[in-house]
Formats: C-alpha cells, sequence, structure tokens
C-alpha cells in the first residue's frame, strides 16, 4: 500500500510538471499497487495488471468493488497509450494527454486507493 501512496504522489508531481501522459500511467499504477495490496491481504497472489481483472478477483472474495470500476475502466485505457509511441497513428504520447485527463485519473486513482483503505476490516 506503501507503494500505491508512493506513487500517486509521483503522478501529482507529474501532472505539476505537465508530464500528464506520465500522470495518467501512474495513476494506473497507483490504482494497480492498491488494488493488489488488498488482495495480497486477502491471501491472494494477483497477477496482471487490468483493474478490471482485479477486481473481478477481489469481488470473488466477497467485497463488492462495484462503486470503483468506472474508475477502473477509465484507468485501464491509460496503461499502454500512455507511454508506447506507436500506441497511435502519428505523434507521441505527450501531445493525447492534457491536464484534463490528468485530473481525471488522479480523481480515479485516489476513489480507488480510498476505497482499499477502507477495506482493512476485511483483511
Amino acid at each position: 500500500m506503501n507503494q500505491a501512496d508512493h506513487t500517486y504522489q509521483s503522478a501529482i508531481n507529474d501532472k505539476n510538471n505537465n508530464d500528464f501522459n506520465w500522470s495518467c500511467f501512474k495513476s494506473q499504477q497507483a490504482a494497480e499497487f492498491a488494488i493488489k495490496a488488498l488482495l495480497y491481504g486477502l491471501g491472494h497472489t494477483p497477477f496482471g495488471h487490468s483493474l478490471i481483472r482485479l477486481l473481478n478477483e477481489v469481488q470473488n472474495t466477497g467485497i463488492d468493488p462495484s462503486s470503483i470500476l468506472s474508475c477502473a475502466r477509465i484507468l485501464d485505457r491509460h496503461y499502454v497509450p500512455a507511454r508506447y509511441p506507436n500506441s497511435y497513428s502519428t505523434g507521441s504520447p505527450f501531445e493525447y494527454y492534457d491536464e484534463a485527463a490528468a485530473d481525471e485519473a488522479l480523481k480515479c486513482a485516489k476513489t480507488i486507493i480510498d476505497f482499499v483503505k477502507t477495506q482493512k476490516g476485511n483483511i
């Protein structure tokens, strides 16, 4: 969970430095680390990077993640295109990201991190 918090702060720093694509990617990573922390705490060994898939695993433990699924979908969209130039027909990833995208990604990452922190009673 510490890595989730640290990565979230790094995503904020990237946004403040106008590195919007990296802010979006790190927001996805922060949420992924948080969900994986929850799954590890529940005795599972999570695999993969898809937040939706990881939340399906959370749901299988009896925890209802429905309130954060829309955020997971938003963040999953930033896993590859925010980093790889061949994700777009022309240009570089940073050209496709702006402050609004970073704000949305940060908000979703915080929503997921906060959700995970409320689940401590289930671990």
